[in-house]
């Protein structure tokens, strides 16, 4: 009976040391996505300024600007992580649009407010590379953790679920930007 009370309680220990390393990992996730949102969020909150500053030397870029401000709002927008890595494909194909257009405008580019602006985009960029990595770094441990057994046993009793991925990297990104007047 004694041994059956000591076995007892190191399973349930067990159970309890596994549980609240799961817990500790699923906030892990929780708190880099909230890292990279602020990240995203502070680039987003940039791009009116900077639309805005390009807007008076390249008007009848109407197209490039409007792709810009329509991936700002499908950031505003998104819900969820697939939705934000969408928003954040628009957002990279019209920032390199933007600013493979803007090339064409010696004065933009000698815009001191342009200039700082494309400096601290380009700053909050690898903070968004970076807080991405961690993000699904963290998403790796986490749903790496709830798959191993047994872990995964306790996993599916307290119904720990796989988190996504933040990929954002598409084909249409990669071609180059074609520039025609």
């Amino acid at each position: 009976m004694k041994i059956a009370l000591i076995i007892l309680a190191a399973v349930i220990l067990f159970v309890i040391i596994i549980y609240n390393r799961l817990i500790t990992l699923r906030n892990s996730v929780k708190n880099n996505w909230a890292r990279a949102n602020t990240q995203l969020q502070r680039r987003y909150d940039l791009i009116p300024n900077l639309v805005e500053t390009v807007k008076g030397y390249m008007a009848h870029e109407k197209d490039v600007l409007e792709s810009v401000t329509k991936a700002r709002t499908a950031f505003l927008d998104a819900n969820t992580i697939q939705e934000t890595a969408e928003a954040e494909n628009m957002m990279a194909g019209a920032l390199k649009s933007l600013f493979a257009v803007s090339e064409n405008y010696p004065q933009l580019q000698a815009s001191q407010n342009f200039l700082m602006l494309q400096e601290e985009l380009a700053g909050t960029e690898n903070k968004v590379s970076y807080a991405r990595q961690s993000y699904n770094n963290a998403v790796m441990d986490y749903n790496t953790a709830i798959e191993k057994f047994p872990a995964n046993l306790i996993a599916g009793t307290f119904n720990f679920q796989q988190q996504e991925f933040f990929e954002v990297e598409n084909e249409e990104v990669r071609k180059a930007v074609k520039v025609s007047f």
